[in-house]
Formats: structure tokens, C-alpha cells, sequence
């Protein structure tokens, strides 16, 4: 029997994932498959609200499997790997339950991009990210050539893809690769905490709000044009939204809370 590399606990309606796969928690076919199911299963519970991703000891993800990489024999067969990596980080930047990456330490290759595939990312102060495929006469395969510019801008991906080298959290902080800092033996309950914050809201308002900012920041337009196009597209979509929630109950709940000076009590419907 094949050992489970994905535990999950759920928790006031947070779930924390973690991938523990010593030493170096990598990116088996194996983890991406549970780890892909495991999402899977929490999209229609109702205990869970907000997903936590970590990794168990003192790794977050040190990337893909090199060794499975090393079998790769064909042009068919690093498609197929490619694929298998990318269908995951696809799922998770369309789920409509935040995702939060709690970086403990090492985050490379497949690692980062399982990184930054969530919709915030909390790290300790000194751990490690960066993109090294190019030393091993690779790419980044998993989605990582068209997520970090999204989120570090075109110049700093391309010095960090290029070159390789591994950065430290607390300096990309401000670049905005990282949301927030923590010390290592706080790191969990920084992400508990902030996943609570966004767990005691309604469920509705928040994907549907997560839905409209993922279609912004899923375009990278070199021209004004083309902006002004989406632009117009995603205020459709935002106004979309924001009808439907008006035939909610949480939308009363909410205004009526505030009215009478409470905190309000949704009921996610």
C-alpha cells in the first residue's frame, strides 16, 4: 500500500493541508495526484471555507521530483509531466475557496509555483524561494514562466528564472511575492489567524469577490487597448456578481449587523 503523502485537518472551517514527503517534500506524480483529489474533496464541504498548504518539517516543497524528471525520455513524456503540474496550479487559482501557502523554509521549483498558485503566501522570514530549473538545462514546467511576472513583474522573473538564484522571503516581501512574514514557531498560527479573519465572512460574497480578482490579475496586456478591453470584461463580471449577491440572505444579514452595531452571523446561502 502506498503511503499518503497528504494529511488534512479541518478546523473551524480552515483546512490545512500538508505534504509530507521526506525529505524534501517533492512533487511526486504521487503528491500531485492526492494533493489535486484532496482539493477535490473540500470543494463542496461545507466545513471548510478557506484551505491552508504547508509542508511538514523543514521543507514547504523542494520542487518536482528530480528523479521522475530524470526518466523523462520523450517530448511526449515531459508534456504529460507538464500537464500533470500545470492541471494542478489551473485548479488551484480557479478554486473558489482561498488557498493560503504557509512557507516554512524551502520553496523551489514546483514548490514555488505550488506557491504561488495560492491566493496569499505567509513565509517565514529566511526561507528560501527561487526557480533553479535553468541550472539543470530545464524551465520552469509547472506554470512558473507565467506566474511569477503576474506577481513580481516582468524585469525580477526574468533575473530570477534566468539566473536561478534563490531569494529570501523577507526581500520579496515588498515586491510582492510574499503577503506576510512570521517567525518560524508562529507561522501556522499567522495563517490559522488570518484564514479565521476570512472564514467569519460569508462564503458567497467571498468567492465571488476571489472570482473577479483572479480574472484581473489573469491578464498581462502590453497594450491600452487590450486593457480597456478586459477591463470592460471584468467590470462586467464584478457587476455580475454583485446582482447575485443581492438575492442572498448573507447581504442582509451583513448590512443588518452593521445597522444594529453586532457582528453578523452568516449562514453562507
Amino acid at each position: 500500500m502506498k503511503k499518503q503523502h497528504i494529511t488534512c485537518e479541518i478546523e473551524n472551517k480552515v483546512a490545512i493541508l500538508q505534504i509530507d514527503n521526506p525529505p524534501a517534500n517533492v512533487l511526486s506524480t504521487q503528491v500531485i495526484n492526492e494533493l489535486s483529489n484532496t482539493l477535490d474533496s473540500l470543494i463542496e464541504r461545507d466545513d471548510t471555507k478557506v484551505i491552508i498548504i504547508t509542508g511538514k518539517g523543514k521543507f514547504f516543497c523542494a520542487g518536482a521530483d528530480i528523479k521522475e524528471i530524470a526518466k523523462i525520455n520523450s517530448a511526449k513524456e515531459a508534456k504529460e509531466f507538464s500537464h500533470l503540474g500545470q492541471g494542478l496550479i489551473k485548479k488551484m487559482l480557479n478554486l473558489q475557496k482561498p488557498i493560503i501557502a504557509a512557507i516554512n523554509n524551502v520553496c523551489l521549483g514546483g514548490g514555488l509555483e505550488l506557491a504561488m498558485a495560492c491566493h496569499i503566501r505567509i513565509a517565514t522570514d529566511n526561507a528560501k524561494l527561487g526557480l533553479p530549473e535553468i541550472a539543470l538545462g530545464i524551465i520552469p514546467g509547472f506554470g512558473g514562466t507565467q506566474l511569477l511576472p503576474r506577481l513580481v513583474g516582468r524585469g525580477k522573473a526574468i533575473e530570477m528564472i534566468l539566473t536561478g538564484e534563490k531569494v529570501l522571503a523577507k526581500d520579496m516581501k515588498e515586491i510582492g511575492l510574499i503577503n506576510l512574514l512570521a517567525p518560524a514557531d508562529e507561522l501556522i498560527k499567522e495563517a490559522k489567524g488570518l484564514a479565521t479573519k476570512i472564514a467569519e465572512k460569508g462564503f458567497i460574497a467571498v468567492s465571488s469577490a476571489l472570482k473577479a480578482i483572479m480574472f484581473a490579475s489573469s491578464n498581462l496586456p502590453e497594450a491600452r487597448n487590450e486593457y480597456a478591453g478586459s477591463f470592460d470584461r471584468g467590470l462586467e463580471l464584478e457587476t455580475s456578481l454583485f446582482n447575485k449577491i443581492f438575492e442572498t440572505e448573507d447581504w442582509r444579514e451583513g448590512v443588518s449587523a452593521f445597522l444594529e452595531k453586532r457582528q453578523p452571523k452568516f449562514k453562507d446561502k
